[in-house]
């Protein structure tokens, strides 16, 4: 507090005050005379830090992919096998226009792109996949991974929430430690209801999902029994909460952009799924997911 020195010089005509009651009438006292006490911080000076500035590279020269069968193009050109070349993220495909394409040009998606993602892949898997895509620092990693995480035999086998947190967190720290400047997008865990509302109406597509592809999810799926509707509803519940994780981790990193819940919103038709297992995304779905990434990752602000 500043002392007016006109009240201080007729202050000397009364009684004095001790210097320990002077000092502490001062600190009680705030920067405009009133009686409300300083804060801490003010009074030593300090001032609140600054957010500090989030990072993002809207035209990467190099892509590299991390996951799980969606980015692997698994069912999109034939049954029961990986199709790469129309991966979303870096297929090489003309029609579909990956991301890496989309970025890159076809000659770059053919030079400066790697795929690492793995059919059957769980979030668990994503540190081993990390470390191989670090090891080419690439200028933008692309991560998409939680469906198989949903995907049981039973409700009981999905993988915990901690779990999935402690497996994403532990890839990040690889990342970083193994290439730092990398950019990351990281695209959220599609809606599997949404998936089973479409295939399940689909003859073809009720007899193989009773090969077991997603029981967990897909199993009777004609069924409006409380018990089936609400196994749906609690793994519907179980990809919000792995998306929100994706969202809160990337949050935490400075040169990560999550997309704000973009795939999982996107309303997947019948032409979107494949003719084979009306599950994973088609040639059409898969582009779908690269105009959804390409728009995310060239945005000038990160999607909210």
């Amino acid at each position: 507090m500043r002392l007016d020195h006109r009240r201080s010089r007729h202050s000397f005509a009364r009684p004095l005050v001790s210097v320990t009651a002077l000092a502490a009438l001062v600190a009680g006292c705030d920067a405009t005379g009133g009686n409300e006490p300083v804060p801490r911080a003010e009074r030593a000076g300090a001032l609140p830090k600054p957010s500090p500035t989030r990072l993002w590279d809207r035209s990467p020269s190099s892509v590299a992919a991390v996951g799980d069968s969606i980015t692997r193009g698994f069912d999109a050109c034939g049954v029961l096998t990986d199709c790469p070349a129309v991966s979303w993220a870096t297929g090489t495909d003309a029609g579909v226009r990956s991301l890496a394409h989309r970025l890159l040009g076809p000659g770059g998606t053919a030079t400066r792109s790697w795929n690492h993602a793995r059919s059957g892949a769980h979030v668990a898997d994503l540190p081993r996949q990390v470390g191989l895509a670090a090891a080419k620092r690439p200028d933008l990693l692309t991560v998409m991974v939680g469906a198989n995480d949903a995907c049981s035999d039973e409700v009981t086998g999905m993988t915990p929430v901690a779990d999935f947190r402690a497996s994403f967190e532990s890839a990040m720290k690889r990342l970083r430690a193994a290439s730092p400047k990398t950019f990351v997008y990281v695209a959220s865990v599609p809606d599997l209801k949404r998936l089973w509302s479409e295939g399940s109406g689909n003859p073809v597509g009720r007899q193989v999902w009773k090969l077991g592809i997603c029981s967990s999810m897909l199993a009777d799926p004609e069924s409006v029994a409380a018990s089936d509707v609400e196994r749906r509803q609690t793994v519907r519940d179980r990809v919000v909460a792995y998306n929100e994780v994706l969202e809160e981790v990337c949050a935490e990193d400075l040169r990560c952009r999550y997309d704000g819940g973009a795939v999982f919103e996107y309303e997947f038709g019948q032409k979107q799924l494949s003719p084979w297992d009306w599950f994973h995304p088609s040639r059409d779905g898969q582009e779908r997911l690269a105009e959804i990434a390409y728009r995310n990752v060239t945005a000038e602000k990160a999607p909210s």
